[in-house]
């Protein structure tokens, strides 16, 4: 016998028994294929996993008109401080590039100011056109100066180096109206505050019936005693003008036979 016959059985057993373990046994695991995201794809998905749900912000509430005004006028303002020639800051502006910034303004006037040797100097409503310039108005000029005044202190600017609150600004206003008024031909009046004004009757009831006494009181007694009648019918607690037409309403001493 051939001593490796057996010997080789049991590995010929053994190497067929693995086969059909092999056979049986499962695939191994397939090996899973990451796609690489390029990273600009890749951090905005990692941002918003890292960033928390937020709530919306809530709307913007709506400028009023005046201050929608204030801010295009204060844009214009810093426009032309950048296009001016040499440049100028607005740590450096002063009363005479205000004034200087008003006259720019004169070129998109609308208003007619006539020329002192026009014909139609100082009419309100002239008949005919004629050839003098188109200004801005003075209402218009004092308007923007009162919003750009207010919009540089918002700005965080101190009160005292306000440049559209200089004196040489106010006096220049002043001038633009009284030529204005003189041009147009229409006066300026400057509104003045109402007051508060009595009751309507008041002090008319006041005299009317200390009057209506001291007439009772002279027909029904003498002189003297008429005078003190309407001196104490007279109101001691009502204005004093309704108290001396009382006293002088009073009749004369007349004594009836």
């Amino acid at each position: 016998m051939d001593p490796s016959g057996p010997a080789a059985g049991p590995s010929s057993s053994a190497a067929r028994g693995g086969g059909d373990d092999d056979a049986h046994a499962p695939p191994p695991p397939q090996q899973q294929h990451h796609q690489v995201q390029p990273l600009a794809q890749a951090q905005p998905q990692q941002a918003a996993a890292a960033q928390p749900h937020q709530a919306p912000p809530p709307p913007q509430q709506q400028l009023s008109r005046y201050e929608s005004q204030k801010r295009r006028d204060w844009n214009t303002f810093l426009q032309y401080l950048r296009n001016h020639r040499p440049p100028l800051t607005l740590a450096r502006c002063s009363g005479a590039h205000v004034i200087e910034f008003l006259k720019y303004l004169d070129q998109f006037g609308k208003t007619k100011v006539h020329a002192a040797g026009c014909a139609y100097f100082g009419q309100p409503n002239p008949p005919a056109p004629c050839p003098c310039p188109l200004r801005q108005a003075w209402g218009s000029l004092d308007a923007l100066i009162g919003r750009l005044r207010a919009a540089y202190e918002e700005s965080g600017h101190a009160p005292e180096s306000n440049p559209f609150a200089a004196r040489a600004v106010r006096i220049y206003l002043r001038d633009v109206r009284d030529a204005q008024a003189k041009a147009r031909g229409i006066p300026y009046e400057k509104k003045s505050r109402k007051r508060k004004q009595p009751a309507a009757g008041s002090g008319e009831a006041s005299s009317s019936s200390a009057a209506a006494a001291a007439r009772e009181a002279g027909a029904a007694g003498d002189g003297s005693g008429g005078s003190a009648a309407a001196t104490k019918a007279a109101p001691t607690t009502g204005q004093g003008s309704g108290t001396t037409a009382a006293a002088a309403a009073a009749p004369t001493s007349t004594s009836r036979v």
